[in-house]
């Protein structure tokens, strides 16, 4: 009788693990699929912030030649403020 019970006990523990294992398999794979899908946009993305950045430091040396008050407190407006620390 204790047998029984012990082996059916395991049983189902190798049961739920194996579902588990199924479900983790399957969140990893769709997970997988996503990233691929989303890396072109991300290059993409990546490629307009560079722009960007480099229009923003264009228009900053064109006003250190040209001083503008309104131009420099655009620029002061878009200034990347550093991350806050955690």
């Amino acid at each position: 009788m204790k047998c029984d019970t012990t082996n059916a006990v395991l049983t189902f523990v190798l049961g739920v693990l194996a579902v588990a294992g199924v479900i983790l398999v399957l969140r990893t794979v769709m997970q997988t699929r996503e990233l691929r899908a989303m890396a072109p946009q991300v290059t993409g993305e990546n490629a307009y912030l560079a722009q960007a950045q480099l229009l923003f430091n264009d228009v900053a040396v064109y006003n250190q030649k040209a001083a503008s008050p309104e131009l420099a407190r655009w620029l002061q407006t878009l200034q990347a403020k550093p991350a806050a620390a955690k």
